[in-house]
């Protein structure tokens, strides 16, 4: 059997999917599977192993400049390879007008989202077959569930396995004695406060434990430095996606936000204390081993907005006042047993 999945981004969202395309292997040890991505969220798919063709696209750099990237052909050259072949299943896992439409470029039978399960109101009359999913599920389940109905398995009551542990395998040192902060994500809601961070670090330096730092772009880096600078961390180079798991699964733990990064020290079974303030862990959270949540003590968290809706604050976001670095300590040692009380 032949399919084609489409989840185009972000890099939290195509990890999240992984642990489906897992449960439909061990399902049908045989399907032949394509998946359409885009480009920088890709490589999370290549280190699986259980796809035979990735099928790249750049969305987001042709939205800005179309016409541009219809006299390139970008356009063409997708719709060209996506009716190439003749799909079983084409399997819509983002449940986007965007990605819908994109599903109706290939050739075979669609399925998708129902009405009531999908978040655009549109994209479910793209679809030959739409599958009713419940919302009250956590993201990776709601994929699965997809998965499982659309391929017609029963849902497997497993743990999510991402299938990314034999990749890295060779690549695991258990000599290093650091601990990696993923302060960077796209919502301004999202942040924990750098004065947060700086005695994060400087509680943890003083327990000998060295801090890295990594960033993924200008902002990020003036984020690190400052947070290095009052705990003797290490910002370090920029890395690809890559050499950046490769430092994740070799560290002693992680503090993350809700940035795709956390998802994918989930997916390494890296011992990660993920802080939750405008988003819900329930919904989305990172799920694995070794994972530990804090959310925030405050009247209107969650409030799945991307940029805080109090201005007269001192500290944005307030209700991360709830969330200080002794809450986070304690977390860590529950993950990590060498970390002294």
């Amino acid at each position: 059997m032949k399919v084609l999945i489409v989840k185009t981004s972000s890099l939290g969202d195509v990890i999240h999917t992984l642990p489906a395309l897992t449960d439909a292997l061990r399902a049908y040890p045989n399907l032949e599977v394509d998946w359409l991505v885009e480009k920088n969220c890709s490589e999370p798919v290549r280190w699986h192993g259980g796809v035979k063709r990735i099928i790249e696209m750049e969305f987001r750099k042709w939205r800005k400049a179309p016409w541009q990237a219809w006299r390139q052909k970008h356009w063409q050259k997708l719709y060209r390879e996506l009716r190439s072949n003749h799909y079983d299943i084409i399997i819509d896992a983002q449940g986007l007008l965007k990605s819908a439409a994109m599903s109706f470029c290939a050739k075979g039978k669609r399925h998708g989202l129902a009405m009531g399960s999908s978040r655009d109101p549109v994209a479910p009359w793209l679809y030959h077959q739409r599958h009713e999913i419940t919302w009250q599920a956590h993201a990776i389940e709601r994929v699965r569930q997809l998965f499982a109905k659309a391929l017609d398995y029963p849902m497997p009551t497993t743990e999510a396995d991402y299938g990314l542990q034999a990749f890295f395998q060779a690549q695991v040192s258990t000599q290093s004695n650091y601990i990696v902060f993923l302060h960077g994500t796209t919502w301004a809601s999202k942040l924990w406060p750098v004065s947060h961070w700086q005695a994060l670090g400087q509680k943890l330096k003083e327990m000998g434990y060295d801090i890295h730092i990594p960033f993924g772009n200008e902002v990020e880096k003036g984020r690190a430095e400052e947070i290095a600078k009052a705990c003797g961390a290490v910002v370090l180079p920029p890395l690809s996606l890559k050499d950046i798991a490769v430092e994740l699964i070799n560290a002693k733990a992680v503090v993350a936000v809700d940035t795709g990064l956390g998802h994918l020290t989930a997916a390494l079974s890296v011992p990660t204390v993920s802080l939750y303030g405008a988003t819900d862990p329930n919904k989305t959270g990172t799920r694995g081993r070794n994972q530990q949540h804090l959310t925030v003590k405050y009247d209107c968290a969650p409030c799945l907005l991307q940029e805080c809706r109090w201005v007269d604050v001192k500290e944005m976001p307030p209700c991360y006042e709830s969330l200080q670095a002794n809450r986070v300590i304690e977390s860590l040692r529950n993950l990590v047993e060498e970390i002294p009380s």
